[in-house]
Formats: structure tokens, C-alpha cells, sequence
């Protein structure tokens, strides 16, 4: 094959590569999505409930408390939620992470039985953990007669980034009036509002993160008794990622048109054989028209 038809070759399937492209760009970029008389379905299939048991280590059976939030904490299973109940009321949740879960929980008045107990996401739940009982000497009780609880009737509950998370505490005991302080978890300024009578308050939030949120409730009466809750938190939705490399996109339209490089790249293997056998093929020329010359002379 001569350098000459080397190179037209060398061209053709540089043409053909491009074109290639532009296909494939024209291709994606005509569909729109979702496509007329198209069906979407989603579903989930549970899986088994969570079979392990979380374990209180901390506190210790028969300890006595004079006040309140306490530190509750032990091990579980990585990516459940665990909920603690005292004489089985909830008084707080947290996410398994690493093996091992932590929180703060308010108390009763008296005797206080602690159990733990697992959720996986679809709240499937576990076994029970091992009950530990500890007392609470309630001095503000003893001396106002009355003990102010926070409480929900959501352990975890979650709203897309953007969107608008509202999250009913419920206020109970105490004296009115009640200030009420909520930390998100986002590092954001925690809320603060004035309620007037007990009963549910509604309240609000809007994470710009997906993620995985501590919430911290307190409530305070006019006497100064205060209460407690920790609850879960979850801005899900979709993480924006960046644009992988070798492709462009642009929207336009309904549609999107993506130039695609891989056939260019694919070609240029191609390319590189085909000027190697070109200029090895020219060397060669020149070298038989010199010893042509010789033989001549």
C-alpha cells in the first residue's frame, strides 16, 4: 500500500470516528425522558427484621440519678436505628454507627426501666436489649409537684434537600408558659419559639444536605423545670455529583445532548498504526529509488 492510500485511509477513519460521535450525540440528545406511553414502577421488598440485639452498657443497673438528660450508650448493629424507651415510653433515638450508639434521654420521676431496641429502614424491629433500671430523684417534682415531659410520635422521620421537614413535639406536664429550643443538627441556628399551652407543637426545618441529622429538643417551663429528646433527622434525595471525564452535557430543551469522545479515542490507535506504516512505507521508497540510482550509474 502506497503513503498516499495510507493517508486517505487514515482519514477515512478519522471522518468515520467523528461521525461515530455525532451519532451517538444526535442519538441521546433527540430522547426525552420519560418518553411518551412509557411506564415507571417501583417497588421494595422488605427484607428480614433485624435479628441482633442492642446492648446497654451504660448506665450502670441500680444507678441513681438526681439529674436529667442522661447519657445512654452500648453497642448495636451499624446502620439501624435505636430507640430508647423508659417503662417503655420513648424518650429518644439515635443511627448505629460504627458498632456502638450514644444519646442523652430525660427521665421519670422514680424508677426508670431502660430498654433499647433496633429499626432497621424499613422499621422492622428487633429483638429487645437488656433492661437496665435506674432511679431518678426528681427535686424540682418533690418541690412543684408536677414533672415536664418532651415527647413525639416519630423516632426518625425525613424530607428531600429543599424541601420543608415538619416535625410534631409534643409538650406535656410543667407550667405554662413553655420556651422551646430546637438544634437541627446542620449547624444552623437552633429554634427558638414561646408556647403557651401544652399539646403539640408543630415545627419546621429545611436541610440543603442529604444526610444524616441529630436533633436536640428542650423545653422549659415557668418554674424552670426542663425536659429533653434527641431524634433522628434524614435530608435524603440526590447527591449532585460532578461530570465524569471525557463527556460534556449540556440541557436543552426536554431533551440532552451529550457529546460522546470515546469513539475519537477509540480510533486513535488507529490513526498512530496507520502514519507508522505510512512513513515506514516512505522510507522504504526513498531507499529503493537510491539504490536504483546506484545501480544505474
Amino acid at each position: 500500500m502506497k503513503a498516499r492510500d495510507l493517508a486517505k485511509l487514515a482519514a477515512a477513519v478519522l471522518v468515520l470516528a467523528a461521525g461515530l460521535a455525532v451519532g451517538s450525540a444526535a442519538a441521546i440528545g433527540s430522547q426525552t425522558n420519560p418518553q411518551s406511553g412509557s411506564t415507571g414502577l417501583e417497588a421494595t421488598v422488605p427484607g428480614a427484621a433485624p435479628t441482633q440485639a442492642a446492648t446497654i452498657g451504660v448506665p450502670a443497673n441500680g444507678q441513681v440519678f438526681t439529674s436529667t438528660p442522661i447519657t445512654v450508650s452500648g453497642l448495636c448493629k451499624t446502620g439501624l436505628l435505636v430507640k430508647i424507651f423508659s417503662n417503655n415510653v420513648f424518650t429518644g433515638s439515635v443511627t448505629c454507627v460504627n458498632g456502638s450508639f450514644s444519646l442523652k434521654v430525660d427521665l421519670f420521676s422514680g424508677r426508670n426501666d431502660l430498654v433499647a431496641r433496633v429499626f432497621d429502614a424499613l422499621d422492622q424491629q428487633g429483638p429487645d436489649s437488656n433492661t437496665v433500671s435506674v432511679t431518678f430523684r426528681d427535686a424540682q417534682f418533690a418541690q412543684f409537684g408536677t414533672h415536664m415531659t418532651l415527647s413525639s410520635s416519630y423516632a426518625r422521620r425525613g424530607a428531600n434537600p429543599g424541601d420543608k421537614l415538619t416535625w410534631p413535639f409534643i409538650l406535656s406536664g410543667g407550667t405554662a408558659p413553655y420556651a422551646l429550643s430546637i438544634d437541627w443538627g446542620d449547624s444552623s441556628a437552633a429554634d427558638l419559639r414561646s408556647v403557651s399551652f401544652p399539646g403539640i407543637v408543630n415545627t419546621s426545618h429545611i436541610y440543603t444536605q442529604a444526610g444524616v441529622y441529630t436533633i436536640v429538643a428542650k423545653a422549659t417551663d415557668a418554674n424552670g423545670t426542663s425536659a429533653y429528646l434527641q431524634v433522628v433527622g434524614v435530608a435524603n434525595g440526590k447527591i449532585s455529583g460532578s461530570i465524569s471525564a471525557g463527556t460534556s452535557s449540556q440541557a436543552s430543551g426536554n431533551g440532552k445532548t451529550v457529546i460522546l469522545w470515546q469513539p475519537l479515542l477509540a480510533a486513535v490507535p488507529l490513526l498512530l498504526a496507520a502514519f507508522w506504516l505510512g512513513r515506514r512505507h516512505e522510507l522504504y521508497a526513498i531507499r529503493h529509488s537510491l539504490e536504483t540510482s546506484r545501480e544505474q550509474y
